[in-house]
């Protein structure tokens, strides 16, 4: 039809340490829709994380148990990949729905959480939605993604998969997210702590750096991103850099 070859092409990295899956997942978009351009592929975090700065696909398809670099799998992925692609967004595939899992990836700024039962449709479907901006996840996954959020901006209610959220909780991809807040909104703590977490740092590295405990980390955190209206760790790495404050 018309309106297929009208598509735009969207541009693909896929990161999973499991080859024969990886093939798999490629072989299949390849088959089914001709306007997804695989353009790199990955096993590891570095290798991840170089293929995305190479290759700056528009979206990467992110298993988040993935070997190497400092052991955070997907979500680290992410926040070393936001400085040297800003644009690229990421949609976690991962044979894992626990909470801890789903929590980590969103928070460090997935647009999405899918799991690896999901049908060759509804993952095309669910790639192009993340491609246009929104955020998709299972409904199953709801709350979990939810929470992880903290003081996000209200999202649609969930509905069959693939679910969308408001266009509007898009992530700042022009860097001029609220650039009307400044740093001083922050509080000198606040401010160490939206530091080390806008480096990639954990909560558990943020809590042994700054000599404070893990639970008081997260009231830090849930307090910057409301202060500068953010909605999760991804948003304040991009708004971050864009200041040239870490």
């Amino acid at each position: 039809m018309m309106a297929d070859t009208a598509k735009k092409t969207v541009r693909i990295g896929v990161v999973d340490d499991h080859d024969l899956f990886r093939a798999g997942v490629i072989s299949t978009l390849n088959a089914v829709a001709p306007d997804f351009e695989i353009v790199g592929q990955a096993g590891d975090v570095e290798g991840a994380v170089a293929m995305i700065a190479d290759t700056q696909p528009d979206v990467v398809l992110l298993d988040v148990h993935v070997p190497g670099g400092e052991g955070g799998g997907g979500s680290e992925i992410i926040l070393r990949s936001v400085a040297a692609a800003p644009r690229t967004l990421y949609l976690a595939l991962s044979v894992s729905d626990a909470p801890v899992d789903v929590g980590a990836v969103i928070r460090a700024g997935a647009r999405g959480y899918v799991t690896k039962t999901i049908t060759a449709d509804d993952l095309v479907a669910s790639i192009r939605q993340v491609a246009d901006g929104y955020a998709v996840f299972s409904p199953k996954l709801a709350g979990f993604v939810l929470n992880a959020l903290g003081p996000a901006r209200p999202a649609a209610a969930p509905a069959p998969v693939p679910t969308v959220a408001a266009p509007d909780a898009a992530p700042d991809l022009d860097g001029d997210l609220d650039d009307d807040i400044d740093i001083d909104v922050l509080s000198p703590r606040e401010q160490e702590v939206m530091r080390l977490i806008a480096r990639g740092y954990s909560y558990k590295e943020v809590a042994a750096e700054l000599f404070i405990s893990i639970k008081t980390v997260e009231t830090h955190v849930s307090k910057v991103l409301r202060k500068l209206q953010l909605s999760n760790r991804g948003e304040l790495a991009r708004w971050a850099a864009h200041r040239r404050i870490v």
